[in-house]
């Protein structure tokens, strides 16, 4: 097959190229601008557009289909082109289903956990070489691409983004997939630029839920009473499965789950964390993984890139660094940090950073978000604010969404950048909460500055 992806660059996009390539399809693709890892990657298997822009000249009527990625606008030429010639055109959750319409579909959706319980089940059956296609939101270690795909794998393993699926389909990702098996770990606002109400938001869980074929199942986090009156509140004749955290403790700095053979050692920590778990559980044993072995995968599993990542330890200071940024996510993020080193200062250090979190209307759903935290900062950039084209927000506004009478709040790069620098670490555990780099924050340097 001939296949051309419009802004083939994005993380999402170039990981379906680099699998239809694998595949032994013919890739070709465009885009205004790539950065790395993707051109790397791109350009080690020869993707690599050779000029950056957009061509209509490279659509052509013998192209299978066309792949449309979200960094393309309404009016790209290439796509324009493509519709005139009436070649196929598909979103990347549209041809993912394509790909795995004959396969067991297993989706897993929520407004956190997602990328955490997916990376979770492509660990354990890894470990046990049990072999699926599969698309994640997250490089994971030992995998080589974010999606992979084959005609002869009997189940995929996606994970159900909410957002929209492409410029020209408004529709969100996963209800494009049309789950066997699917999993609802949490429902809280997010995403505020596309639904700018909170029933919006939550009447997409609804649509996922009933978009799980007849017969089949949904797991869920009955912990989470908004999951909990959706998933129970559907008409689809599916089987309903919930699941809660299991029983935990922490020695030394070490959290121990109780399993039926007794308190077992395991890498991550958080109460979300342990709740994720527990839903991959579940997941695991659809695909024919015992509990026995489930445990014994899970207790190697480090975490996905990016969530609760360790980058630095030295005596006594500790740095975790973490994709966290909607509420929820903060908010268990920041707890789960002061439960596993209570007896230490936790530094929390928050970027806002996305659409959401930058709306003043937004703010107020970070009440509490870090109030597990002893020391706070938000850092924002004006400038970030101005990109995207949102109302001004102010530092009153920050100090009154928070609640916290002693949040220090910093808007300058290089500010915030030497008060972190001049920190006493000793006895901390540092978080810092991003998507961004705090307007240009050289992690590895500061890795080289705690050592």
């Amino acid at each position: 097959m001939r296949i051309h992806f419009i802004a083939i660059g994005g993380s999402a996009m170039h990981n379906l190229a680099l699998a239809l390539h694998a595949k032994g399809y013919q890739i070709t693709g465009s885009d205004d601008v790539i950065f790395e890892p993707s051109k790397g990657r791109l350009d080690k298997k020869g993707l690599l557009p050779e000029t950056f822009g957009w061509f209509p000249e490279k659509i052509t009527k013998d192209l299978d289909a066309i792949i449309l990625g979200m960094h393309a606008k309404p009016d790209n030429s290439e796509l324009l082109k493509a519709q005139e010639l009436g070649v196929t055109i598909y979103s990347y959750p549209e041809f993912l289903y394509e790909q795995s319409k004959h396969k067991t579909r297993v989706v897993i959706g929520g407004s956190h956990g997602k990328t955490t319980i997916t990376s979770m089940i492509l660990h354990v059956l890894s470990y046990h070489d049990i072999a699926v296609d599969y698309m994640v939101g997250a490089q994971l270690e030992g995998f080589e691409t974010m999606v992979h795909l084959t005609e002869e794998n009997d189940f995929i393993i996606l994970e159900g983004d909410e957002y929209l699926s492409s410029p020209i389909d408004r529709r969100p990702k996963f209800h494009l997939y049309k789950p066997n098996i699917a999993l609802l770990s949490g429902i809280a606002w997010d995403h505020i630029n596309v639904f700018p109400t909170y029933e919006n938001y939550v009447e997409q869980f609804q649509i996922f839920v009933d978009s799980i074929t007849k017969g089949g199942s949904i797991n869920y986090n009955e912990e989470d009473a908004e999951v909990v009156r959706v998933v129970e509140a559907s008409q689809n004749p599916i089987r309903k499965l919930s699941y809660k955290t299991p029983n935990y403790t922490i020695e030394n700095g070490e959290t121990l789950l109780e399993t039926p053979d007794g308190f077992m050692p395991i890498e991550i920590f958080g109460k979300h964390n342990l709740n994720n778990l527990a839903g991959a559980k579940w997941i695991c044993q659809h695909i024919g993984v015992d509990e026995e072995d489930f445990y014994e995968a899970i207790s190697t599993f480090k975490g996905a890139s990016k969530r609760l990542e360790k980058i630095a330890e030295h005596n006594s200071t500790v740095v975790y660094k973490d994709f966290a940024h909607s509420p929820s996510k903060v908010k268990a993020t920041t707890n789960a940090v002061k439960e596993q080193y209570a007896d230490r200062t936790v530094f929390a250090c928050l970027e806002l950073h996305t659409y959401s979190s930058l709306n003043a209307e937004f703010l107020k759903e970070y009440k509490g978000a870090l109030d597990a935290a002893d020391k706070a900062v938000v850092f924002y950039s004006p400038h970030a604010v101005q990109i995207k084209q949102l109302e001004e927000v102010s530092e009153a506004q920050i100090a009154e969404a928070f609640e916290r009478d002693d949040l220090i709040i910093y808007t300058d790069p290089a500010a915030f950048k030497k008060y972190l620098f001049s920190q006493n670490l000793d006895e901390t555990a540092l978080l810092l909460m991003s998507s961004g780099n705090y307007g240009g924050l050289d992690f590895e340097e500061f890795k080289q500055h705690i050592h």
